[in-house]
């Protein structure tokens, strides 16, 4: 059984770096594309608890559509629930590649901290 799911996006090339890593490195693990299936709130709210991380740290902030939706200026005054929500709405809002263990839980990819968690 593979205890390892990774969120990624196809065309995000951290995340071509993350696989190449995982593969090189012979680690099994479940791929999940965050476009099609994108974590839904309860997802979110316990991968957050698990990662120990602050709930921004979750959030694209390079991609276009946080850029267009001005997120930026709109999270400082949002509320972790309404946070909650627009992560769920959209995957490409959702920081990748997202790395889920049976007990860790990371945002992005640097090799080091990956290579710490598995």
């Amino acid at each position: 059984m593979i205890k390892i799911k990774v969120y990624c996006y196809s065309k995000c090339t951290t995340c071509k770096k993350a696989l190449k890593w995982l593969d090189d490195n012979k680690i099994e693990y479940q791929l999940i594309d965050i476009r099609e299936n994108h974590p839904d709130e309860e997802t979110l709210r316990q991968l957050h608890k698990k990662s120990g991380l602050s709930l921004k740290k979750f959030f694209n902030t390079s991609g276009q559509l946080y850029r267009e939706m001005e997120l930026s200026k709109k999270l400082p005054d949002m509320s972790e629930d309404d946070m909650f929500k627009l992560l769920a709405s959209d995957g490409m809002l959702v920081k990748r590649p997202l790395l889920i263990t049976r007990d860790k839980v990371l945002t992005g990819f640097k090799e080091d901290d990956w290579r710490e968690a598995l």
